[in-house]
C-alpha cells in the first residue's frame, strides 16, 4: 500500500495546471492533501470525478483558507472529521480514516504564524491530538499521522536550523512536541529508515529557495512502532512541482 501526503497551497490553481498528472505514475492508494483553501464545489470536476479515486473533503470554515482533503481506492470503514474541539475543528485540518489494520490521520498543523502568535495555538492543538493518539493505543490499535507538520524536527531537517531558532517551526518548544510524540510509542518512519538522509519537502517561494535547495522537512509519517515492521520505503518526490512542498510517500508491505 502507497500512502502519500501533499500540501498543495491551493488545490484549485494545481489543478487548473494539471498538477495531479503524476498520479498516474506514482499511483497511491491513498492521497492526503493539505491546504486545500476551497471546498469541492469549487475544484474542477476532473479532481472530483477521477475515475480511480473517491474523494472526502473538510474544508475551513474561513473561505480561502486551510482544509484538508484525501483521495482512495479502498473505501475506509469510517471517516471522521476534526479532533472533538471547536477552535480546532473550524479550520478544517483533521481527516481520520479507519481501516482494518490502523488509523490514518491527515493533518495540516497549524503555522506559528507572525511574531509567533499563534505558537500557543499550535501547541495546543499538538497536545489534542497526541491525548487522541494516546487513546488509540490503550486500546492496542495502530496509527499513522501524515501531513504538514509546520515543525522540522532536527538540525539535519533543515538547511539553515542556526538562522531559524527563533522563527517558528523550529522553535525549542515546537520540535519538543515532536519528541514527544515519539516518546508515545509514534517513529518518525523517514528518519528511521534513513537516519543521516537530508531531505526537504518544502522550499521558500519569496526566496526562490527551491532551484537551490534550500528547504526543510515538514511533511511527515509518525506511525506506530507496531507498524514499522511493514513500512518498506519513504520517498520524497521533490521532482514534482506545483507547490511550494513536494508530496512524500510513505510505502507499506501488504
Amino acid at each position: 500500500m502507497r500512502i502519500t501526503t501533499w500540501n498543495v497551497n491551493g488545490i484549485r490553481a494545481v489543478v487548473n495546471k494539471d498538477g495531479f498528472a503524476w498520479l498516474d505514475e506514482v499511483k497511491p492508494d491513498i492521497l492526503c492533501l493539505q491546504e486545500i483553501k476551497a471546498k469541492p464545489e469549487q475544484v474542477p470536476q476532473l479532481l472530483l470525478e477521477h475515475p480511480e479515486y473517491q474523494s472526502f473533503w473538510h474544508s475551513a470554515e474561513r473561505p480561502g483558507y486551510s482544509g484538508t482533503a484525501v483521495l482512495f481506492k479502498q473505501e475506509p470503514l469510517s471517516i471522521k472529521t476534526g479532533l472533538d474541539m471547536e477552535e480546532y475543528d473550524d479550520e478544517g485540518r483533521t481527516i481520520r480514516m479507519e481501516y482494518p489494520d490502523f488509523f490514518l490521520y491527515n493533518i495540516y498543523f497549524p503555522n506559528g504564524g507572525q511574531e509567533n502568535r499563534r505558537v500557543p495555538f499550535k501547541l495546543g492543538f499538538y497536545a489534542r491530538l497526541l491525548e487522541l493518539c494516546d487513546q488509540h493505543h490503550a486500546r492496542g490499535e495502530k496509527v499513522i499521522i501524515t501531513g504538514d507538520f509546520n515543525t522540522a524536527h532536527n538540525e539535519i531537517d533543515l538547511a539553515n536550523p542556526k538562522s531559524n531558532q527563533k522563527n517558528t517551526g523550529f522553535l525549542p518548544e515546537e520540535r519538543a512536541w515532536i519528541d514527544k510524540f515519539l516518546e508515545h510509542n509514534f517513529v518518525d518512519a523517514y528518519r528511521a529508515l534513513y537516519p543521516d538522509k537530508v531531505g526537504y519537502t518544502w522550499w521558500d517561494y519569496r526566496t526562490n529557495a527551491r532551484p537551490r535547495n534550500v528547504g526543510w522537512r515538514l511533511d511527515y509519517f509518525l506511525v506506530s512502532s507496531e507498524l514499522m515492521p511493514r513500512v518498506e520505503a519513504v520517498e520524497i518526490h521533490d521532482e514534482i512541482m506545483g507547490s511550494d512542498h513536494c508530496p512524500v510517500s510513505l510505502i507499506l508491505k501488504d
